[in-house]
């Protein structure tokens, strides 16, 4: 994968991919750099670039572990896994950009703007995705020993 023109950085590529609807993606770029515009502005104070505070944004919506089904015996338990490295990564993209678009706001570069900040600040949409995800998984791991 190329790395995006503006910031040189694969992961943007790929989350852009991501925001990519219909293979329009010089519009998802434009969608992608206009957020960190609006991340910018409403963040002058933190002493951070935008990318800077995208990336801590998903790594602070990334799931260190998940539930998946497994039947054993008839009953279907929720049993935790921890999430390999790159679905993680994947995982947390999907959900910050599903939850930007659930939002309320004008255009896509504004709610995902929004996104970005609420997830930079531990809350919003996607962060508690993970919240719960790791709920669901704290309070299954009696389950544990089913790993496959």
């Amino acid at each position: 994968m190329l790395p995006d023109p503006r910031y040189n950085d694969v992961e943007v590529t790929r989350f852009v991919n991501n925001l990519m609807n219909n293979g329009k993606k010089s519009l998802a770029f434009n969608i992608f750099y206009n957020a960190l515009e609006i991340v910018e502005q409403k963040s002058k104070n933190e002493g951070k670039t935008p990318v800077e505070i995208w990336k801590k944004a998903l790594e602070n919506i990334t799931p260190m572990v998940e539930v998946k089904s497994r039947r054993v015996g008839g009953a279907t338990f929720q049993v935790p896994q921890e999430v390999r490295p790159g679905r993680k990564v994947s995982i947390s993209m999907k959900n910050m950009i599903l939850f930007a678009r659930k939002r309320a706001g004008k255009t896509m570069a504004e709610k995902l703007a929004a996104e970005i900040l609420a997830a930079y600040n531990e809350e919003g949409g996607a962060f508690k995705r993970k919240e719960e995800m790791h709920r669901m998984a704290d309070a299954n791991k009696a389950f544990a020993h089913f790993r496959f």
